[in-house]
């Protein structure tokens, strides 16, 4: 296991498409990979809180998982969002992350709100030292209930050398002291791409956004990460074009998941059919998403 992998770019996390009928929507699902690689993503994310994990089964999210990476074809990295409340069903879902060749897992914390910052630090460690991929925990105390607080971070990193990287979810000041206090750890942010300059100027190694507008986000990273007067302008300038829409979809996880899988579906030329229980769209926030959605093109 080497130190420090070389995590970094934007990682956009699947929406879950499902069928008329409930299921999966196989065909969704490989047309909103494509074309978030033909947009020129650095790697696919999967089993995050936009894919709705946590109301897949079992078996869902193993076939999520085999379905990206047989449509990845080994062209980009997998990350793949571990779900469960116990070490062992972490386990098993890491080790058929491992199993399709995904690249790095990303450790949810148990939805146990009454677990201590001990608790939750021996939880992580004990599924990372065990893990047989680089290991990430996701820390979104605001969306999960539950999370580290940056001393907590320091301390799993200081003790646990498989834990390589931080999925944040939070402003990129926090993000920045963290980034600061840990040094060695590899730390991408989420949040639909809020902030992106600005995380990307406080040191963070990339993102994990969805895929409504995945194509703006990348090219605002690789400019940032190219540097210089002009770039960082441009950067700003395509920034400002994607932040209303970004705004209104990641007021909530439950507002991304109806109006921001509607943005990318809009785009993909998908249909969107619900799994409850979820937010039902309504028609005065269909209005606000035309208004902000209208001037992305549909992908190729």
């Amino acid at each position: 296991m080497t130190k420090n992998p070389p995590f970094h770019g934007i990682y956009p996390m699947m929406y879950a498409f499902f069928g008329a009928y409930g299921g999966l929507d196989r065909a969704a699902m490989r047309r909103q990979v494509e074309c978030c690689l033909a947009a020129g993503a650095h790697g696919i994310a999967v089993l995050g809180l936009a894919t709705e994990v946590s109301k897949l089964s079992d078996g869902e999210r193993r076939q999520l998982i085999e379905w990206c990476a047989e449509d990845i074809a080994g062209r980009v990295p997998l990350s793949v969002t571990i779900y469960g409340n116990k070490a062992e069903e972490q386990l098993s879902l890491i080790d058929a992350a491992a199993a399709a060749g995904a690249g790095w897992v990303v450790l949810q914390p148990p939805r146990d709100l009454s677990m201590s910052e001990d608790d939750l630090i021996r939880f992580f460690g004990g599924v990372i030292d065990q893990s047989p991929l680089p290991a990430a925990i996701q820390n979104a105390p605001e969306y999960i209930g539950i999370g580290l607080t940056p001393d907590g971070i320091t301390r799993l990193r200081h003790d646990h050398a498989n834990f390589v990287l931080l999925k944040g979810e939070g402003p990129a000041l926090l993000i920045r002291r963290i980034i600061e206090q840990t040094e060695d750890l590899a730390v991408f942010n989420g949040r639909a791409g809020l902030e992106l300059p600005d995380n990307l100027r406080a040191g963070c190694a990339g993102v994990i956004p969805a895929a409504e507008c995945i194509e703006s986000l990348v090219k605002i990273y690789e400019l940032m990460r190219e540097g210089g007067a002009a770039n960082e302008a441009e950067a700003e300038r395509l920034y400002a074009q994607v932040l209303p829409l970004i705004t209104f979809t990641m007021q909530s996880i439950d507002q991304m998941i109806c109006y921001g899988k509607r943005a990318a579906a809009r785009r993909l030329g998908l249909e969107v059919y619900d799994r409850e229980p979820c937010l039902v769209p309504t028609e005065f926030g269909l209005a606000s998403l035309e208004r902000y959605a209208a001037d992305f093109p549909l992908f190729d």
